[in-house]
């Protein structure tokens, strides 16, 4: 499966099912000499793990990481470094009458499609569970943005209809959806339960900030910075759609009112999300991604089964009513991972 693979000399090849032994990362490309220890990983791991409240999955993985190679004495050696997570709550039994038929809004019809054959526990490779692999190897590449005084922030924004009006970065870690807005939040977690009572599911948004990020970095034509971040955040199951700056809001502007003027301080504006030409400008880069509804709900629905006949079927299991806030670690890792990866090209430029 070579999609698997992402990264020019930053990079990280993920494997690992979600009801398989486990799941993990090998990351190539880090610094040699980096202060790292298991807690460094763990903590990231902790923000996305299952169970951590009332509006996630109740499935319980302690998501206990390993530290298999390329770490001596808590630095970084410079050897490929492998990551690994071992699956402890699964139950594979609750999938074992889907396997012939075709879930509605998966991936099982088309990985049957491409492979001939798929894991169907859990939605096997396609399943929200491989985001694990990627967010340990995004503490990796948060560390080393770090050390560049780099900062990402993601958080809801949105959850159905309700939008956050407000941005209190200090709220985002203290309310239960990782809203931005804490007046909107409990709304936010209120339609979520809502939501998993009636064995239904809501979709958000999730903004991303991108602080301290030099001009230059991003690799035209096609590596642009934006493409690159655009590529990383579609490569999540969950994701739908993704804009920068204004986004489509850009579709009802005039040129004057979106051109992002410029004086001896800085931009004026910031419609451009920090990238100008696929490059970053300096500015604070911003993108925001469409989060769809779980695809596991209990309702009733149409599909086949993988002779081809029309079938009716419940997704019974353990589900997250709504993605965003689980989502939010997911999109930081690949930021980091992205930036580093295309800050590591930009330094080659001089070596």
């Amino acid at each position: 499966m070579s999609g698997s693979i992402y990264g020019k000399m930053f990079t990280i090849s993920t494997f690992g099912e979600s009801h398989g032994a486990a799941v993990g990362v090998v990351v190539d490309g880090v610094t040699p000499g980096l202060e790292l220890t298991v807690a460094d990983i763990q903590r990231e791991l902790d923000r996305r793990r299952p169970g951590q409240s009332s509006v996630t999955t109740p499935r319980r993985e302690p998501d206990a990481v390993s530290i298999l190679s390329g770490v001596f004495k808590n630095k970084t050696t410079g050897a490929p470094i492998m990551l690994l997570v071992n699956n402890s709550d699964v139950r594979s039994k609750d999938y074992s009458a889907l396997q012939r038929l075709f879930r509605p809004g998966h991936a099982d019809f088309t990985y049957v499609k491409k492979y001939g054959i798929r894991d169907y526990r859990g939605g096997g490779r396609s399943s929200g569970r491989e985001t694990v692999a990627r967010v340990a190897a995004g503490a990796i590449a948060k560390k080393l943005l770090a050390a560049r005084q780099i900062q990402i922030r993601a958080y809801t924004t949105r959850i159905g209809n309700i939008a956050c009006q407000k941005y209190l970065p200090d709220a985002i870690e203290k309310n239960a959806v990782r809203a931005c807005d804490p007046d909107c939040a409990a709304d936010m977690e209120k339609l979520v339960l809502e939501m998993a009572a009636a064995g239904n599911s809501v979709g958000g948004i999730v903004e991303c900030r991108i602080n301290g990020v030099p001009p230059g970095i991003g690799e035209p034509v096609f590596d642009k910075l934006d493409a690159e971040l655009a590529k990383a955040m579609m490569s999540l199951g969950g994701i739908k759609g993704i804009e920068f700056g204004a986004g489509f809001k850009a579709a009802t502007m005039t040129g004057k009112e979106h051109n992002d003027e410029i004086t001896c301080q800085g931009f004026v504006t910031n419609n451009a999300g920090g990238i100008l030409g696929g490059i970053s400008n300096g500015a604070e880069i911003v993108f925001r991604v469409a989060v769809k509804p779980t695809s596991s709900i209990a309702l009733s629905q149409h599909t086949i089964d993988v002779d081809g006949n029309p079938v009716v079927c419940e997704t019974r299991g353990r589900h997250d009513p709504c993605l965003c806030p689980r989502v939010v670690p997911v999109v930081e890792a690949m930021s980091a991972i992205v930036l580093i990866d295309l800050i590591k090209q930009q330094a080659a430029l001089s070596a």
